[in-house]
């Protein structure tokens, strides 16, 4: 197993329980892949604002929830739109939110009625359902579904911190399987960060499965080769690294997707009235995406009793659209909070954080390549998310069980 993200720790395990010995080797220091949690003055920082949503079958199957110690975000969204800050409830979130949305001011009562009407087809619609879907880029669907106010004010403004774009020239069918999902599904984190999902999932490995610091060179259908030479034999290989990484080491799989690149700014400020931990956006064109007051949920971010903020702006092809400075601005502003005493505790760059999904968009992408004689892996292969993630590597470990089995 090349990569120790979550399609590569997935497969393993995966293959593990099948009674077959696995070796995962990782380039990186820790497992996570581009999960990775860091500890800061204090404050736990994730490779990137990052969360798991409750309702991925995937994670359901892959992980107990439970052992993760989650930290769960509230439901729903508060967005700005022409400087004034709207609360746009979960209708599920409580007895009272359907009133609570109702009196909205994100959007008019067309608006609402169009968003009410979507969110409830998703959420009673089997998901093979939306997968058939005829695939155009979202956007686009958009135009022809909801009031030119809704997509501008909160569809693109939301979906923009999901797929990391403003165009919204993603596939129709994912963000619409995103939408059930966050309809269906809660938004969380681990009390210890991200990276605790790798780390529940490399557990289940027997000791000294996985090999840190163990970068591949060269791959074969027999066996691979690190780059200091070392030569690692094997029955069956598996890719299961990021898409840049894949296609570099298997030329064979063409020209590699494009990458969505995002900063998040991670600020520490004193707490100050009216904070919570509602995800706020901006309609405005600021620049920030999205702002959370992660402490707010998960107070084991935070060791000294200030807020930690997680800010993101996406990038524009050379970095972030928006320096820390001025995004510090913006997110008190979001938050109606003092900058006065806001720190910047750490900045993420990650500009390589999801492949394009460029609509259409195939959901399946081959995990076999005969030809080459080893397997891939990775979210590249199916959808960029947890839930493509974990689904790719366990598609690719019934795969390489089958072609063992055969032999």
């Amino acid at each position: 197993m090349v990569g120790a993200g979550l399609a590569g720790l997935t497969c393993a395990g995966e293959l593990r329980s099948e009674g077959w010995d696995v070796v995962v080797l990782e380039a990186g220091d820790g497992v996570g892949g581009r999960i990775r949690t860091e500890r800061v003055d204090g404050f736990t920082v994730d490779r990137g604002f990052q969360v798991l949503n409750t309702a991925y079958p995937a994670l359901r199957r892959a992980v107990d929830l439970a052992a993760l110690d989650l930290r769960r975000l509230p439901r729903g969204a508060r967005i700005r739109r022409r400087g004034v800050l709207a609360d746009v409830p979960h209708p599920l979130a409580t007895p009272t939110a359907p009133m609570r949305a109702a009196g909205s001011r994100a959007a008019d009562l067309r608006g609402k009625l169009a968003l009410a009407r979507y969110a409830a087809g998703l959420v009673v619609s089997p998901a093979d359902r939306v997968k058939h879907r005829p695939d155009v880029a979202a956007s686009a669907a958009w135009a022809e579904q909801f009031p030119p106010s809704l997509v501008d004010d909160v569809l693109v403004p939301f979906m923009s911190g999901v797929v990391l774009e403003q165009e919204i020239t993603t596939s129709r069918v994912f963000t619409d399987l995103m939408m059930r999902m966050f309809a269906r599904g809660a938004s969380a984190v681990p009390a210890g960060g991200m990276q605790a999902l790798p780390e529940a999932l490399a557990s289940d490995l027997p000791a000294g499965s996985v090999r840190l610091e163990s970068p591949v060179g060269e791959v074969a259908a027999d066996g691979v080769v690190l780059t200091d030479g070392t030569v690692v034999d094997a029955r069956a290989v598996v890719v299961a690294t990021d898409a840049g990484t894949a296609h570099a080491l298997l030329p064979a799989l063409g020209t590699p997707p494009a990458w969505r690149g995002v900063t998040t700014y991670y600020f520490a400020a004193d707490p100050w009235p009216g904070l919570d931990g509602v995800l706020t956006l901006d309609a405005d064109g600021s620049g920030v995406t999205n702002s959370l007051v992660l402490s707010a949920s998960a107070p084991e971010y935070s060791t000294d009793g200030r807020a930690l903020v997680a800010t993101s702006v996406l990038h524009d092809g050379v970095g972030p659209a928006l320096p820390a400075d001025l995004a510090r601005k913006v997110a008190a502003q979001l938050h109606e909070a003092p900058a006065d005493d806001w720190e910047l505790v750490a900045t993420r760059e990650v500009p390589a954080a999801l492949p394009a999904m460029t609509a259409p968009h195939p959901l399946r992408k081959p995990v076999r390549m005969p030809e080459e004689g080893v397997w891939v892996a990775g979210d590249h292969r199916d959808t960029s998310s947890i839930q493509g993630a974990i689904v790719s590597g366990r598609r690719a470990a019934h795969s390489v069980a089958r072609a063992l089995a055969q032999r």
